[in-house]
Protein backbone atom coordinates (compact mmCIF):
# COMPACT_ATOMS: atom_id res chain seq x y z
CA UNK A 1 0.00 0.00 0.00
CA UNK A 2 1.49 3.18 -0.98
CA UNK A 3 1.45 6.15 1.14
CA UNK A 4 -1.30 8.19 -0.86
CA UNK A 5 -3.72 5.36 -0.45
CA UNK A 6 -4.03 5.80 3.09
CA UNK A 7 -7.17 7.64 4.27
CA UNK A 8 -6.96 10.01 7.02
CA UNK A 9 -9.83 11.68 8.69
CA UNK A 10 -9.38 15.03 10.64
CA UNK A 11 -12.15 16.91 12.47
CA UNK A 12 -12.24 20.87 12.74
CA UNK A 13 -9.32 20.71 10.46
CA UNK A 14 -10.28 24.21 8.72
CA UNK A 15 -8.36 26.17 11.68
CA UNK A 16 -6.00 25.91 14.61
CA UNK A 17 -4.62 22.49 15.52
CA UNK A 18 -6.40 20.61 13.24
CA UNK A 19 -5.16 22.41 10.20
CA UNK A 20 -1.90 22.00 11.45
CA UNK A 21 -2.34 18.63 11.60
CA UNK A 22 -4.24 17.91 8.63
CA UNK A 23 -1.72 19.79 6.50
CA UNK A 24 1.22 17.73 8.16
CA UNK A 25 -0.79 14.14 7.38
CA UNK A 26 -1.26 15.84 3.62
CA UNK A 27 2.53 16.70 3.52
CA UNK A 28 3.29 13.13 4.54
CA UNK A 29 1.09 11.51 1.78
CA UNK A 30 -1.89 11.28 3.41
CA UNK A 31 -5.19 11.31 1.88
CA UNK A 32 -7.07 13.67 3.47
CA UNK A 33 -10.95 14.18 4.77
CA UNK A 34 -11.56 17.19 6.30
CA UNK A 35 -14.05 18.37 8.94
CA UNK A 36 -15.88 21.94 9.04
CA UNK A 37 -14.81 24.18 11.49
CA UNK A 38 -18.56 24.82 12.32
CA UNK A 39 -18.97 22.33 15.72
CA UNK A 40 -22.92 21.20 14.98
CA UNK A 41 -22.31 18.37 12.47
CA UNK A 42 -20.35 16.63 15.13
CA UNK A 43 -23.13 15.86 17.15
CA UNK A 44 -25.49 15.37 14.11
CA UNK A 45 -25.55 11.70 14.03
CA UNK A 46 -27.22 11.85 10.45
CA UNK A 47 -24.61 14.32 9.09
CA UNK A 48 -21.96 12.46 10.40
CA UNK A 49 -23.41 9.36 8.95
CA UNK A 50 -23.40 10.63 5.32
CA UNK A 51 -19.88 12.47 5.46
CA UNK A 52 -18.48 9.01 6.39
CA UNK A 53 -20.41 7.12 3.77
CA UNK A 54 -19.52 9.65 1.17
CA UNK A 55 -15.89 9.48 2.19
CA UNK A 56 -15.95 5.18 1.59
CA UNK A 57 -18.03 5.46 -1.27
CA UNK A 58 -15.12 8.21 -3.10
CA UNK A 59 -11.88 6.57 -1.17
CA UNK A 60 -12.73 3.17 -0.21
CA UNK A 61 -11.03 3.21 3.06
CA UNK A 62 -10.10 4.79 5.83
CA UNK A 63 -6.87 3.67 7.87
CA UNK A 64 -7.05 7.35 10.56
CA UNK A 65 -9.27 9.14 12.57
CA UNK A 66 -8.05 12.18 14.04
CA UNK A 67 -10.83 13.63 16.64
CA UNK A 68 -9.99 16.99 17.08
CA UNK A 69 -13.03 19.24 17.17
CA UNK A 70 -13.29 21.13 20.28
CA UNK A 71 -15.22 23.71 22.36
CA UNK A 72 -14.04 25.24 25.43
CA UNK A 73 -16.73 26.59 28.59
CA UNK A 74 -16.48 30.29 29.67
CA UNK A 75 -13.79 30.43 32.17
CA UNK A 76 -16.42 31.06 35.26
CA UNK A 77 -16.47 27.79 37.98
CA UNK A 78 -19.39 25.50 38.11
CA UNK A 79 -22.34 27.84 40.38
CA UNK A 80 -22.21 30.84 37.25
CA UNK A 81 -21.70 27.96 34.44
CA UNK A 82 -24.70 28.66 31.74
CA UNK A 83 -26.65 24.97 31.73
CA UNK A 84 -27.14 25.19 28.13
CA UNK A 85 -23.11 26.02 27.30
CA UNK A 86 -22.23 23.35 29.77
CA UNK A 87 -23.97 21.04 28.13
CA UNK A 88 -22.97 22.02 23.98
CA UNK A 89 -19.44 21.73 25.22
CA UNK A 90 -19.69 18.08 26.91
CA UNK A 91 -21.28 17.03 23.70
CA UNK A 92 -18.70 18.46 21.37
CA UNK A 93 -16.15 17.40 22.85
CA UNK A 94 -17.68 13.41 23.84
CA UNK A 95 -20.50 13.04 22.07
CA UNK A 96 -18.37 14.16 18.58
CA UNK A 97 -15.56 11.79 19.09
CA UNK A 98 -17.64 9.18 19.75
CA UNK A 99 -20.41 9.13 17.06
CA UNK A 100 -16.79 9.45 14.83
CA UNK A 101 -15.51 6.64 16.57
CA UNK A 102 -18.55 5.19 16.07
CA UNK A 103 -18.95 5.53 12.58
CA UNK A 104 -15.59 5.31 11.53
CA UNK A 105 -14.66 1.93 13.35
CA UNK A 106 -16.22 -0.53 11.11
CA UNK A 107 -13.92 1.26 8.31
CA UNK A 108 -11.17 0.72 10.32
CA UNK A 109 -11.83 -3.09 10.21
CA UNK A 110 -12.82 -3.64 7.36
CA UNK A 111 -9.19 -1.77 6.28
CA UNK A 112 -7.72 -4.84 8.42
CA UNK A 113 -7.02 -2.20 11.45
CA UNK A 114 -6.30 1.24 12.17
CA UNK A 115 -5.65 4.51 14.74
CA UNK A 116 -7.57 6.63 16.26
CA UNK A 117 -6.12 9.76 17.66
CA UNK A 118 -7.82 11.57 20.41
CA UNK A 119 -6.94 15.67 20.86
CA UNK A 120 -7.17 15.39 24.73
CA UNK A 121 -5.61 18.04 27.07
CA UNK A 122 -4.11 18.24 30.67
CA UNK A 123 -7.34 19.42 31.76
CA UNK A 124 -8.40 15.50 31.61
CA UNK A 125 -5.99 14.60 34.97
CA UNK A 126 -7.76 16.93 37.66
CA UNK A 127 -10.70 18.91 38.12
CA UNK A 128 -10.32 22.98 37.57
CA UNK A 129 -12.11 25.68 39.18
CA UNK A 130 -13.40 27.12 35.77
CA UNK A 131 -14.74 26.07 32.49
CA UNK A 132 -15.58 22.86 34.58
CA UNK A 133 -17.48 21.40 31.39
CA UNK A 134 -14.14 21.59 29.29
CA UNK A 135 -12.55 19.44 32.36
CA UNK A 136 -15.44 16.77 32.22
CA UNK A 137 -15.52 15.85 28.78
CA UNK A 138 -11.21 15.84 28.70
CA UNK A 139 -11.94 13.61 31.29
CA UNK A 140 -14.55 11.68 29.67
CA UNK A 141 -12.65 11.17 26.57
CA UNK A 142 -10.03 9.44 28.39
CA UNK A 143 -12.23 6.77 28.92
CA UNK A 144 -13.58 6.80 24.91
CA UNK A 145 -9.70 6.21 24.43
CA UNK A 146 -9.15 3.47 27.01
CA UNK A 147 -12.64 2.26 25.77
CA UNK A 148 -11.54 2.21 21.81
CA UNK A 149 -8.53 0.50 22.93
CA UNK A 150 -9.55 -2.51 24.58
CA UNK A 151 -12.32 -3.23 21.85
CA UNK A 152 -10.01 -2.95 18.91
CA UNK A 153 -6.62 -3.84 20.15
CA UNK A 154 -6.89 -7.46 19.47
CA UNK A 155 -8.40 -6.15 16.03
CA UNK A 156 -6.06 -4.09 15.15
CA UNK A 157 -6.86 -1.06 16.32
CA UNK A 158 -4.99 1.75 18.30
CA UNK A 159 -6.08 4.96 19.91
CA UNK A 160 -4.62 7.60 21.70
CA UNK A 161 -5.22 10.82 23.93
CA UNK A 162 -2.89 13.59 22.67
CA UNK A 163 -2.50 16.52 24.90
CA UNK A 164 -1.42 18.92 22.72
CA UNK A 165 0.37 21.13 25.46
CA UNK A 166 -0.58 24.71 24.20
CA UNK A 167 -0.47 26.04 21.04
CA UNK A 168 -1.30 29.64 19.83
CA UNK A 169 -4.57 28.82 18.58
CA UNK A 170 -8.11 31.34 18.22
CA UNK A 171 -9.73 28.94 21.00
CA UNK A 172 -6.71 29.81 23.70
CA UNK A 173 -5.63 32.98 22.51
CA UNK A 174 -9.07 34.11 24.11
CA UNK A 175 -8.59 32.30 27.03
CA UNK A 176 -8.01 34.03 30.00
CA UNK A 177 -6.14 31.08 31.59
CA UNK A 178 -3.11 32.04 28.81
CA UNK A 179 -3.20 36.00 28.56
CA UNK A 180 0.15 35.93 30.20
CA UNK A 181 1.66 33.32 28.49
CA UNK A 182 4.60 33.83 26.39
CA UNK A 183 5.53 29.90 25.77
CA UNK A 184 3.78 27.92 23.53
CA UNK A 185 3.61 24.65 22.04
CA UNK A 186 4.63 24.72 18.28
CA UNK A 187 2.61 22.85 15.93
CA UNK A 188 5.59 20.84 14.70
CA UNK A 189 5.60 19.35 18.43
CA UNK A 190 2.18 18.24 17.56
CA UNK A 191 2.11 16.90 14.08
CA UNK A 192 5.44 15.48 14.68
CA UNK A 193 3.47 12.74 17.27
CA UNK A 194 0.75 12.62 14.92
CA UNK A 195 2.86 11.17 12.06
CA UNK A 196 4.36 8.64 14.43
CA UNK A 197 1.23 7.86 15.44
CA UNK A 198 0.13 7.30 12.47
CA UNK A 199 2.62 5.37 11.35
CA UNK A 200 2.19 3.34 13.66
CA UNK A 201 6.02 3.70 15.21
CA UNK A 202 4.33 4.21 19.02
CA UNK A 203 1.61 1.22 19.14
CA UNK A 204 3.13 0.85 22.19
CA UNK A 205 1.03 3.52 23.79
CA UNK A 206 -2.56 2.63 22.50
CA UNK A 207 -5.00 3.32 25.91
CA UNK A 208 -2.49 5.84 27.25
CA UNK A 209 -1.29 9.58 27.01
CA UNK A 210 1.23 11.51 25.08
CA UNK A 211 1.93 14.96 25.54
CA UNK A 212 3.55 17.56 22.50
CA UNK A 213 6.15 20.03 23.85
CA UNK A 214 7.90 17.06 26.69
CA UNK A 215 7.54 14.24 24.78
CA UNK A 216 9.46 13.66 21.33
CA UNK A 217 8.99 10.57 19.22
CA UNK A 218 12.37 9.45 20.53
CA UNK A 219 11.61 9.93 24.16
CA UNK A 220 8.48 8.33 23.34
CA UNK A 221 10.73 5.43 21.74
CA UNK A 222 12.83 4.96 24.62
CA UNK A 223 10.22 4.90 27.01
CA UNK A 224 8.11 1.96 25.01
CA UNK A 225 11.58 0.12 24.53
CA UNK A 226 12.03 -0.50 28.53
CA UNK A 227 8.55 -1.41 28.87
CA UNK A 228 5.39 0.20 30.12
CA UNK A 229 3.56 -0.60 32.92
CA UNK A 230 -0.09 -1.75 33.19
CA UNK A 231 -1.59 1.53 34.83
CA UNK A 232 1.69 4.05 33.24
CA UNK A 233 0.53 7.22 31.23
CA UNK A 234 -3.53 6.01 32.15
CA UNK A 235 -5.96 7.89 34.04
CA UNK A 236 -6.36 5.87 36.96
CA UNK A 237 -7.45 6.17 40.77
CA UNK A 238 -4.70 6.44 42.94
CA UNK A 239 -5.38 4.07 46.69
CA UNK A 240 -2.60 3.91 49.34
CA UNK A 241 -2.23 0.16 49.86
CA UNK A 242 -4.51 -1.47 52.45
CA UNK A 243 -7.38 1.04 51.10
CA UNK A 244 -10.61 -1.26 51.05
CA UNK A 245 -11.13 0.07 47.69
CA UNK A 246 -7.93 -1.31 46.51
Amino acid sequence: MTEQERVAVVTGASRGIGRHVADALEGAGWALERGSSSVAPVTDREALTAWVGDIVDRRGRIDLLVNNAGVVDTEVDLFASDPDQWWHTVEVNVRGAYLMTWLVAPHLLAAGGGRVVNLNSGAARRPARVASAYTVSKTALARLTGSTHLAGWERGIRAFDLMPGVVRTDMTASMQAHTARTEWTSPQEVTDLVLALAGGELDAFSGRFLRAGIDTVESLRALASRGLGADERTLELVLRPGDPLA
